[in-house]
């Protein structure tokens, strides 16, 4: 079996859920494309421009099986994940290319629908679970080196913020157990992973229903200015006591969570002071804000104001300082004005994010945008504000970065730069990357001989120089997390 992944981090962790139950199964995973007797294509449908990459894919794919069906080595194609969920019909019918078609929550059933196309019949399951959280399947990680890796807490999603396809292509909100959580986290620590990101559609409204004695639990409390669609559900073990319970797991592990949603933070002040208390809970929050609009966020349905995002923007700041922010933006959303634009220009000016995430809006079919709203800003116009956004993220991101030039930051080593040979790569703890030669350096626990950074190592690099992307440095020594702190 190929596997080729698309779309966000939710998708790579998929792609490990499959691939560990396929290799269960008895296949076994190539990374050469002519040596597959099986491709499946792990999709996104967030944006259209994702889903044209799968269509241009399978375009590709096509001469691929023809070549194969002509010397008679039968090549099975399948599509899985999102653009599945939201379009099975359309691909199975299209020029008869795909075999399989599975949603994300019909990985399990991935074994016996290949059966069905080994008969030469096309197989689908797209049926969305209440429950399914792939909780007894540990997933076979594959990301960079192993110095990472990404545990899935939850799936699904019940915001419906009228831009978005989620819910529809993933279902609803639920929670994996917080033991199965904390089981995989042991596993990785045992396998020398230095940093785990908890992954969710929306962590913090996580609520593990799987023990009695916490059923009873009350209700969380939105704050001031936040509002929800539903109504917020009692009992349950929450994000806190998650988060409390894999930050002690390995005191070498760095943690890091995303996506939150800005309306469940007021509530678990809890969460704010773990990351300021915790050395090893990276100081580093996701807050999509997607409009610095009042007007735009109640057309996209997002329980908040400017004011509202603001003050909970500056409760951060007070509660974590020196913390990095992140965050997402859409340009050009149904109805957006010249005015509205320049809010969320003024937005990403005021609060100077380390790290963003930006776009241009595109219509998804299902949505409430798709059904209510008027897709009525041109495409010309989009672009042009979209490139007036990004430009004012990276002015301000430059300076949020350059205040960090002479500082010692502590890296995660991660592996050579991509640009040079002579130079490694890491991330610092508010998820920035830094640069910094491959030296031999003095290890902080003072033994005598020299050494040279290795991925997964901790190393303290003084910043000389920044982008808007990147901070440059000199090694200073090899370190470890807890020493780190303690200074």
């Amino acid at each position: 079996v190929y596997l080729e992944t698309y779309g966000c981090q939710m998708n790579v962790n998929d792609t490990e859920i499959a691939w560990a139950i396929l290799q269960k199964n008895g296949y076994a995973r190539t990374k050469d494309l002519g040596e597959a007797d099986v491709i499946l294509l792990v999709t996104c449908s967030v944006r259209e421009k994702a889903e044209q990459a799968i269509w241009n894919r399978l375009q590709h794919l096509k001469a691929l099986k023809a070549q194969r069906q002509q010397a008679r080595l039968p090549l099975r194609i399948g599509i899985l994940g999102c653009m599945a969920e939201r379009l099975k019909e359309e691909i199975l019918h299209r020029e008869k290319l795909v075999d399989i078609v599975a949603g994300p929550d019909a990985y399990r059933d991935l074994p016996r629908l290949l059966a069905v196309a080994e008969s030469g019949q096309q197989a689908a399951n797209v049926l969305l679970s209440l429950d399914e959280t792939y909780a007894d399947i540990l997933p076979v990680q594959t990301s960079a080196g192993g110095t990472t890796a990404f545990v899935s807490i939850m799936r699904g999603c019940d915001n419906m913020c009228s831009y978005c396809i989620v819910p529809f292509t993933r279902g609803r909100e639920r929670s994996r157990p917080i033991a199965s959580i904390l089981q995989e986290v042991r596993m990785l620590s045992d396998q020398g992973v230095k940093e785990v990101t908890l992954l969710g559609q929306n962590v913090n409204s996580f609520r593990d229903m799987s023990e009695v004695q916490f059923q009873s639990a009350a209700a969380p409390v939105l704050s001031r200015g936040f509002s929800t669609v539903y109504k917020a559900k009692p009992g349950g073990l929450r994000f806190a006591h998650l988060l409390d319970q894999v930050s002690t797991i390995d005191p070498e592990m760095r943690i890091r969570f995303t996506s939150p949603h800005p309306k469940d933070f007021p509530d678990e002040a809890s969460v704010l002071q773990l990351i300021q208390e915790r050395h090893n809970i990276c100081k580093q929050l996701h807050l999509p804000a997607q409009s610095g609009s009042t007007r735009v966020l109640e057309a996209m349905r997002r329980g908040y104001t400017r004011e509202a995002y603001l003050e909970l923007v500056h409760h951060v700041r007070e509660s974590i300082p020196g913390v990095s922010l992140s965050s997402d933006f859409i340009a050009g959303f149904c109805g957006e004005t010249e005015e509205d634009h320049q809010q969320t220009v003024s937005l990403l000016r005021e609060v100077r994010y380390n790290v963003g995430f930006l776009f241009a809006y595109s219509m998804r079919q299902k949505t409430r945008a798709y059904h209510r709203l008027q897709d009525d800003v041109p495409a010309d116009i989009k672009k042009r504000r979209l490139e007036e956004l990004i430009t004012a993220f990276r002015e301000e991101a430059a300076k949020a970065n350059q205040a960090m030039v002479g500082q010692s930051q502590l890296v995660l080593v991660e592996g050579p730069s991509k640009r040079s040979a002579s130079e490694l790569c890491g991330r610092n703890d508010g998820n920035i990357k830094v640069i910094f030669p491959d030296a031999e350096i003095e290890d902080a626990a003072g033994c005598e001989a020299l050494v040279r950074a290795q991925p997964g190592d901790y190393v303290l690099v003084k910043v000389t120089s920044a982008s808007s992307q990147t901070l440059k440095g000199v090694l200073l020594c090899r370190t470890t997390l807890s020493r780190s702190a303690a200074c």
